[in-house]
């Protein structure tokens, strides 16, 4: 382990959440939630406000609401997090060429590859300024853990939340760690903190003290090594600057069962279109294409099929996914489907449009002229916490819709709490927005005029 804390660790404090808080100016101070809002809707992120309630993540939305039935609950809005995850990220890349991100809001940071940091004082002032630029450039908090290893610093960053510095002096660590309790460590989750419990471990210190024959006994050879290893606070993973995706997909869970099978086929369609894109943003193409099916009792199925070579064609992959679909059995419904694709390179293979079978019909001998459905409009779905803009009133989000209508709130990050209209659902004037940029940077002031060169 290094002699010294040039090992930073950041956490967004409750970052989607103050991300809204930020944007939405009647929010700030109250009790948010973001999430699916579906009967079947887990919780993403709370604020600290709504963690008073006991609302925390992954916990179902249903169970939300009756701690906490006068919060906010928004959906998440995926395209402003990751332009304000960028904009954190570049104030990390500024610090030292080695970044872990391990989320959009989360990652490690190696100040001894730059010399950003030497020792435990300049680590702190490093991680001081760091706080304050994330500030200054996104209006929100983050929570800094400065240590010797990477499990420190993410420790130390927890004790720091919200809005915080913890700085492990080396030395210091295993005290630290001593009086921790052993779900601290990575690694160890509910299964195998309740097998620790069962055989009287419930510190890292009586984790330290059963010794490491005792833990392989328990808990395997790997692991019983790995977790001894950090009681003894031993960690010597370095810092990757890149984590290699492995996989794109995406994924709906839908409020009530799917059985119809046509419904589901389409379902696919638009999944495997979605999926596409995302890949193309990512400058990505791939060979294996998967499908995951959850059904009504909750077994999940997946299917994969591999490809000749990898791609990005939304027909193929299209058509794989669809191939796959007719091999799973959607009998009594299906509550999640999924399409993802894996084996990715930054290239495609251009002859692989051969895999997608051509369905053109054959022109008919003489052309009947038949009568055109003209399709109904759609009445628009606006969702809570969605951007809106109206004609006469501006920039908006949606507080809530229903029987008809849609309540939006008249805000930007900049103004004071807006005022509440309520409108039609099908009104026009109003239309979906992206969102609005936290802060506004000030334009650069003009140079001042040279006076010397005057006569």
């Amino acid at each position: 382990m290094r002699n010294a804390p040039t090992i930073l660790h950041l956490d967004m404090d409750a970052f989607y959440a103050s991300v809204e808080q930020a944007s939405k100016p009647s929010l700030r101070g109250k009790a948010v939630v973001v999430g699916g809002l579906g009967p079947r809707g887990v919780v993403a992120t709370a604020s600290y406000e709504a963690r008073a309630f006991g609302v925390h993540s992954a916990m179902p939305m249903a169970q939300a609401r009756r701690l906490a039935p006068n919060a906010a609950y928004l959906v998440p809005r995926f395209s402003l997090y990751r332009a304000v995850s960028e904009q954190v990220m570049t104030l990390l890349r500024e610090l030292s060429p080695l970044v872990e991100p391990l989320s959009l809001d989360e990652a490690f940071v190696d100040l001894a590859a730059s010399g950003a940091a030497e020792d435990a004082e300049s680590a702190r002032r490093t991680g001081l300024r760091l706080r304050a630029d994330i500030r200054t450039v996104t209006g929100l908090t983050g929570s800094v853990g400065l240590a010797a290893s990477k499990m420190l610093a993410k420790i130390a960053s927890e004790q720091a939340k919200p809005d915080g510095l913890v700085l492990i002096e080396p030395g210091t660590e295993r005290a630290l760690l001593a009086p921790l309790p052993v779900r601290t460590l990575p690694g160890v989750g509910p299964a195998t903190g309740d097998h620790l419990r069962r055989a009287g471990i419930t510190t890292v210190e009586e984790l330290a003290e059963a010794g490491e024959d005792e833990l392989v006994r328990l808990l395997g050879k790997a692991h019983g090594q790995a977790l001894y290893a950090m009681a003894l606070a031993r960690d010597e993973r370095p810092v990757v600057a890149e984590r290699e995706a492995k996989s794109v997909s995406v994924e709906d869970t839908y409020d009530v069962d799917i059985h119809d099978r046509l419904r589901i086929g389409l379902e696919v369609r638009r999944l495997a279109d979605r999926c596409v894109r995302r890949l193309r943003e990512a400058g990505l193409s791939g060979r294996t294409i998967v499908l995951k099916v959850r059904r009504y009792d909750f077994s999940t199925l997946t299917r994969s099929e591999t490809l000749r070579g990898p791609t990005d064609d939304p027909a193929v992959v299209r058509e794989a996914a669809e191939r796959l679909l007719e091999s799973v059995d959607t009998t009594g419904g299906v509550r999640l489907l999924g399409v993802g694709v894996s084996g990715l390179a930054d290239y495609t293979q251009e002859d692989l449009f051969a895999q997608a079978s051509s369905r053109a019909e054959p022109a008919p001998e003489e052309a009947v002229a038949e009568p055109v459905a003209v399709p109904r409009e759609p009445v628009p779905h606006w969702r809570a916490g969605q951007d809106v803009r109206h004609a006469e009133h501006g920039h908006g989000w949606v507080q809530g819709s229903g029987v008809g209508r849609v309540t939006v709130r008249f805000e930007t990050p900049q103004s004071p709490p807006g005022r509440i209209r309520t409108f039609l659902v099908t009104d026009p004037a109003l239309e979906p927005a992206d969102p609005l940029p936290l802060v506004i940077t000030a334009p650069e002031p003009p140079p001042a005029p040279d006076l010397s060169a005057r006569p």
